[in-house]
């Protein structure tokens, strides 16, 4: 057997080992997920690695068929990375990125990707430890920022996005998604509520300070970007694992 047969071969062997791992621990936290019959248990095909087979849950309370067992991917990073290589092409490929709160999936992917960096404000393996609001970045510096469900938790989240606006070089865009409630127009944001169980009731999470609505394109464009919004037709939306009403939204600095 030749080395790269043999470099082939491992691999493949981790990629199993990780999915049973996965599934085990998945098992342990919402055995439901696996007492539907064989065939109501539905097959995905995960872009970001190419495993096809069944995704687990994730998440409190757990949400099914959502997180790729071998790359560890959520919907979010799918749908993200399908649009990176939409029509076969790579559109990070020479950018200057930024990606704030990093993923591990995004983290691992980006791997070897020159100009790629990282921000957070207490993470620690990232490139900048920085504030959102307040970023010591200079004007004009990056093609590209990435920021995913990271606005919902962010005090003055039009702060925020002023600053993401003014890192963008000109002609650089944004990459953005939140969790937004697509019944209704008007984001929903009281700050008088502090206790989390009601947070979690009201915006879906017990460290978010809103629930975002249609306005958020809006509110992007209240600082300056044109807006674009990407998703994929309902039948790739099952084929890759997505969630049937999320989209990520493209923003340009013109």
């Amino acid at each position: 057997m030749s080395n790269i047969d043999s470099a082939s071969v491992r691999r493949q062997n981790r990629s199993n080992f990780r999915v049973l791992r996965r599934l085990v621990a998945a098992w342990f936290r919402d055995p439901t997920q696996f007492s539907r019959p064989q065939s109501g248990v539905p097959k995905f095909t995960c872009p970001m690695c190419g495993h096809h087979g069944m995704f687990i849950s994730v998440g409190r309370p757990t949400r099914w068929d959502a997180r790729c067992p071998d790359c560890g991917s959520r919907e979010r990073h799918r749908l993200t990375w399908l649009w990176v290589t939409e029509a076969g092409n790579n559109k990070f490929s020479g950018k200057r990125i930024i990606h704030f709160a990093p993923e591990k999936i995004w983290m691992k992917k980006m791997q070897g990707q020159q100009n790629y960096e990282t921000a957070d404000l207490y993470q620690k393996n990232v490139t900048h430890q920085e504030n959102i609001t307040k970023l010591s970045l200079p004007d004009n510096c990056f093609d590209v920022v990435m920021c995913h469900h990271v606005l919902e938790h962010i005090d003055d989240d039009a702060a925020a996005m002023r600053e993401l606006f003014r890192i963008l070089k000109p002609g650089g865009l944004a990459v953005l998604s939140v969790p937004i409630n697509t019944s209704r127009y008007e984001t929903y944001e009281d700050k008088t509520i502090l206790d989390p169980a009601i947070r979690r009731k009201c915006y879906g999470g017990t460290d978010h300070l809103r629930f975002y609505g249609m306005d958020f394109g809006e509110k992007l464009g209240a600082v300056g970007f044109k807006i674009d919004i990407f998703r994929l037709p309902e039948a790739d939306e099952t084929h890759y694992g997505l969630l049937n009403n999320e989209f990520i939204y493209i923003a340009h600095k013109a």
